[in-house]
């Protein structure tokens, strides 16, 4: 699948990943990257306050980091994607193993005592501003950590850390590896199209298995006419990683210890100070803003599904309780859709095929950004599905256009991701000799794999989203700075999504329900983290849900923990989830003032690469957006679309 037209053969400077690590490799190397970088630190720790300048503390530093994340990002991605057992647990291992030590530099009050004497003794006017803000954030990221406190209190909150980081991967290892499913009779799968149907596992007594996987569960959710599968299922999908119900609460735990010794009122206040809302009163008043001016649109909304439900119940003769279940909202969002823009969602699927959407996605972004890319034969990789990509400029005349690594893993499997991601795995960074590392990452999907003469389909959403994510993979092969720490999509959390949002530009029948479900898990994620003691953390999941998003649950005796499934909250979106919505702002106004005259103007999507993508968070995001925009970013675009007028909200 390589980006459509006639370019000439050229060889990439930097040679491929070969993705044939062994556990027994990841153990050693992991080790002896540990070792060295330590050995590194102790160096710096070492030095005389006089010999601390901004080359042989910050840069080392810097530099060092680079190659460390180079060696070792490979041997912790296979925790997501590997199909083999031994490399699974060796993946794991390693990444506690760099957790533990993460923490231990991060607590290193020998190394911040150089930091503090380089600064000290750096004239900063002789540095780029890349440099500067290399200082600025060091400096910082010391102070945050709580390399001021008494000697005691430091290794009370090193322990409590080391115990968070493993708690949080023990949270995302049991989302990689749940392999849970329902099997249901045919008759109970009424409804379900055959695309769908031909997917799901045939068992010896008829029935068909149907996992939790977004290609099995969705179809099911969206199609199936008998309410009690779909209740079933939610259940079911509800309930599936209620393992992590215990490592969550022990999670929310130790983040109130950590922020209290921090002197932070809580852990939010400590995680969004460094952030673009930068206070959590900040993102709650907008949450709450949001949620008031959203409510009368999906009131409405919800009145246009129960109209839908009840007709369809007088239909079939069965019992109406007026009220929209959560297991309903799929299902009717679907048939509004269709009745709305007079389409079947299936017949869009049928027009959906994977091979001929994926090469069309990136011939928009070839034409938008001025790149390509072009399959590596032969390649050696973790899946036979996935497929690795050299990407260069469009122009490329020779190896100065080479642009770094794409990889492309689209199809579910048994231990894999199980939602779509982009990982930045490698960064892109200036080596020690002046020349270019290049950059790799790789987008994770669970889309629909062909199965016998039939193409594999996307539904619409499948479609939006895959967009969105080869905005995230562009951002990062497209980024350019000097150190790898600020390479692409390091900034900040709640703008991390813009770009790609700005982008994917879409709209959304029943957009008041659809905003109001994220401002509901985003409001859950606040409050859990804004407690200062320990909550029914399953009874604010399952209320929230029905007070904000106006969708019914089940019954407090059967509550379901579903928040057990966002990996978001232990994946470094905790107290930050609020970001999906308040990067929409800014999605939204550089969409209407760059894109919306000509979505594929060249000229707009070079002005895009120079001032959002290539800077990454070499500089503030403001800055970025100011650039781009020639103003202060504002909402109104933001208001426009969601609510029909030009009432701006403050930033």
């Amino acid at each position: 699948m390589t980006t459509t037209g006639t370019y000439p053969s050229l060889t990439p400077p930097q040679t491929p990943l070969k993705w044939d690590h062994s556990a027994d490799f990841i153990k050693s190397e992991t080790e002896s990257q540990i070792g060295a970088n330590r050995q590194l630190y102790d160096s710096i720790a070492a030095l005389k306050p006089e010999e601390c300048n901004f080359r042989s503390v910050f840069h080392k530093i810097a530099e060092a980091a680079n190659k460390f994340e180079e060696a070792t990002a490979p041997l912790t991605f296979y925790t997501h994607v590997t199909t083999d057992e031994a490399v699974r647990t060796a993946s794991i291992a390693a990444e506690e193993a760099l957790d533990k030590y993460g923490v231990e530099v991060e607590m290193r009050v020998d190394v911040y005592h150089s930091l503090v004497n380089a600064e000290k003794n750096t004239d900063q006017s002789t540095l780029n501003p890349e440099q500067k803000r290399l200082i600025e954030k060091m400096i910082k990221e010391g102070k945050r950590a709580g390399l001021a406190l008494p000697d005691e209190k430091r290794e009370e909150l090193k322990k409590l850390k080391e115990e968070l980081a493993k708690l949080c991967q023990d949270f995302s290892n049991n989302c990689n590896q749940e392999k849970g499913f329902i099997d249901f009779s045919e008759e109970e799968l009424k409804g379900v199209p055959e695309t769908a149907m031909a997917g799901y596992k045939k068992l010896d007594d008829g029935k068909l298995r149907v996992t939790f996987k977004t290609p099995d569960s969705i179809p099911l959710m969206q199609y199936a006419q008998n309410v009690e599968t779909r209740k079933t299922m939610y259940a079911g999908m509800e309930d599936r990683l209620k393992i992590n119900v215990p490592v969550f609460d022990k999670i929310l735990e130790l983040r109130r210890q950590c922020a209290a010794i921090l002197g932070y009122d809580t852990w939010a206040a400590y995680r969004l100070e460094d952030r673009m809302i930068k206070s959590a009163s900040a993102a709650a008043q907008f949450l709450d803003d949001l949620q008031e001016k959203l409510t009368p649109i999906g009131q409405s909304d919800l009145q246009k599904l129960l109209t839908l439900k009840k007709k369809e119940h007088e239909e079939l003769g069965v019992p109406y309780d007026d009220q929209l279940n959560a297991w309903d909202w799929r299902y009717y969002d679907r048939k509004l859709v269709e009745t709305s823009l007079s389409l079947d969602n299936d017949f869009v699927k049928e027009h959906f095929p994977v091979n001929v959407v994926v090469p069309a996605i990136l011939d928009i972004y070839k034409e938008l950004l001025n790149v390509r890319i072009e399959e590596v034969k032969n390649a050696t990789v973790w899946h036979s599905d996935v497929k690795q990509y050299a990407a260069w400029e469009l122009d490329a005349k020779d190896e100065s256009g080479f642009l770094g690594y794409l990889h492309l893993d689209l199809y579910p499997r048994e231990g894999k991701y199980g939602h779509a991601a982009v990982w930045g795995l490698i960064p892109g960074f200036e080596t020690p000799d002046g020349t270019r590392s290049y950059p790799v990452t790789c987008m994770v999907a669970n889309l629909a794999k062909p199965t016998g003469d039939r193409p594999g389909l996307m539904s619409h959403d499948d479609v939006v989203t895959f967009f969105h994510e080869m905005g995230h993979a562009w951002h990062g092969l497209l980024s350019r700075t000097q150190y790898g720490r600020f390479h692409g999509t390091s900034v900040a959390r709640d703008f991390v999504e813009a770009p790609s949002q700005m982008l994917e530009n879409c709209r959304y029948v029943n957009v008041g329900l659809f905003y109001l479900r994220q401002i509901y898990i985003g409001k859950f994620d606040q409050v859990v983290h804004t407690s200062k003691k320990a909550l029914d953390v399953n009874k604010e999941w399952n209320e929230l849900r029905e007070t904000i998003s106006l969708v019914k649950g089940f019954d407090p005796a059967s509550y379901k923990p579903g928040y057990g499934s966002v990996g978001h909250f232990a994946g470094g979106y905790d107290a930050q989830y609020y970001g999906y919505a308040y990067s929409l702002v800014f999605a939204y106004d550089m969409y209407e003032t760059i894109f919306k005259a000509n979505p594929l103007d060249p000229a707009a999507g070079k002005r895009y690469r120079d001032s959002i993508l290539r800077p990454g968070g070499s500089r503030e995001e403001m800055d970025s957006l100011k650039e781009f925009l020639n103003r202060p970013p504002n909402s109104e675009a933001f208001a426009k679309a969601l609510f029909g007028s030009q009432h701006s909200q403050k930033l």
